[in-house]
């Protein structure tokens, strides 16, 4: 994975009746705690402001220009001392660049006597958000608003923080690769291209016929394929499938790579059956799989919104993402579900190395011949934690998200293609909710738990309605708490 380093502008919002060394001690900690997160930090420097805070409006106007031109991922407003709330909030409107925006404000030396140096900033950060309020902004709260810089909880809100901007800046900016019309049957992968576009995501279309011929046309003496044939021969087992089938994998494969970088496309939605199968000869699993551990998502029956959900999940974890049939539910308890697809996980979810199979549920129908539908990765996902979650538009037109966390856990029941045994806790009052709101069958699923970023990226910036099974009313937005 190759995710873009996030860029975090920091107002530290001062106040001149308080003390600037304070002031200046927990600029240069909050500096500090991110940084060591990976994160570059824009911040008015202490000769452009003074002790490099802000406190009026012309250092407002400092720090917005230098936002604007580091074109920051999300701004955290600090309230060093009780802070000027003008200020601060000046600030982020001049930037104008509609991002993300978290505030926090420093904890008390010590307990207080009448000798004690304050800071008040527990007040001042009531005021910073209500002037936050007053010109529009959304904002967010750190999940331990007072805090000491140097704290394990404030790097754990930064981290959160830094999540929810690559979700929402990746979002609002995501170009999307479709490759090929949706199967007629699947109504479920309808959407709304328009008003994806009023967005911020833009659909890039590709005919499969094009894909194809554009996979054909690559030479055997390519000077990329023998290498990508003998990645995918590293990546799984591939002693059950044809030379023939991997070579095919490989070129389709090298075709799609090279028009999505011509594209600058951030996840895939292919045309999975049966048109690939019938006139390429094999299943795309195998190129869908991999891309998804390169870090370019895809999803199976060109399910566009399927593809955005992955691409969140992705930009979230910082991990690879796949897509998910809710499949079954498992006999004996009520609280685990099958989440399997024909075989196109990443093999990073896997428990051992994969194999490359035969999509049986085409060969078997007769849809094509066994012979051309290999291609499939099939294993069984490694136990741990994942989060599953799924964006559709309702049939009004209004997005709405569902998020999930569970984990995959060892279990005797046996299947085929990829899959994993998930226990989610509330399952049976999730299921009904995502019957209730319309999501469909799939449901993008990445390894760790990053609801909360989820929930507060959908939630609170991309003005979506998010479901998840522990809501105290169902088809309500709930704020982000820690999980």
């Amino acid at each position: 994975m190759n995710l873009k380093k996030i860029k975090l502008g920091f107002i530290p919002a001062n106040r001149g009746f308080f003390s600037s060394a304070l002031a200046a001690k927990m600029r240069g900690q909050a500096i500090a705690a991110m940084e060591s997160l990976g994160i570059e930090v824009v911040v008015p420097s202490e000769e452009q402001t003074k002790v490099g805070c802000v406190m009026s409006i012309a250092e407002a106007e400092v720090a917005a220009r230098l936002f604007r031109e580091a074109n920051v991922d999300g701004i955290v407003i600090g309230a060093v001392n009780f802070g000027d709330e003008q200020s601060a909030a000046w600030a982020v409107k001049k930037a104008g660049l509609n991002v993300p925006v978290l505030i926090f404000g420093c904890q008390e030396e010590e307990t207080l006597t009448m000798q004690t140096p304050r800071r008040d900033s527990f007040c001042g950060l009531l005021s910073i958000g209500e002037a936050l309020r007053q010109i529009g902004v959304a904002y967010t709260v750190a999940t331990r608003p007072i805090v000491f810089p140097t704290d394990e909880a404030f790097r754990k809100d930064i981290d959160w923080f830094a999540r929810v901007c690559r979700v929402v800046n990746g979002l609002r900016n995501a170009r999307y690769g479709q490759i090929g019309a949706r199967p007629e049957a699947f109504w479920t992968c309808r959407f709304d291209e328009k008003q994806l576009q009023k967005l911020g995501a833009t659909t890039v279309v590709l005919d499969l016929s094009e894909a194809l011929a554009g996979a054909r046309a690559i030479s055997d003496d390519d000077p990329e394929l023998a290498p990508t044939v003998a990645s995918i021969r590293d990546y799984a087992d591939v002693s059950k499938v044809k030379e023939e089938s991997v070579v095919r994998s490989a070129k389709l494969e090298l075709f799609l790579k090279r028009w999505g970088e011509a594209n600058q496309i951030d996840a895939f939605a292919i045309q999975c059956w049966t048109s690939i199968q019938a006139n390429y000869g094999v299943c795309s699993c195998t190129t869908m799989s991999r891309f998804g551990d390169l870090g370019k998502p895809s999803a199976c029956e060109a399910d566009i919104l399927g593809a955005m959900s992955m691409h969140a999940l992705m930009l979230a974890a910082g991990s690879p993402a796949g897509l998910a049939d809710w499949n079954n539910l498992h006999n004996e308890d009520d609280e685990l579900a099958n989440i399997w697809h024909c075989g196109v996980f990443p093999a990073s979810f896997a428990r051992e190395k994969p194999r490359l199979g035969v999509q049986e549920i085409i060969a078997g129908s007769g849809a094509a011949r066994y012979e051309d539908s290999q291609g499939t990765v099939e294993f069984v996902a490694k136990a741990g934690p994942i989060t599953l979650s799924r964006v559709t538009q309702d049939s009004d037109g209004l997005w709405r998200a569902v998020v999930a966390e569970g984990a995959f856990e060892d279990n005797p029941a046996v299947t085929f293609g990829g899959y994993g045994w998930c226990r989610i806790p509330g399952l049976q009052r999730l299921y009904r909710d995502v019957l209730l709101r319309h999501f469909p069958h799939h449901v993008g699923i990445v390894q760790g738990h990053v609801g909360n970023a989820l929930y507060e990226a959908f939630g609170n910036y991309l003005g979506f309605k998010v479901h998840h099974a522990n809501q105290a009313v169902p088809g309500e937005y709930t704020p982000a708490l820690p999980f």
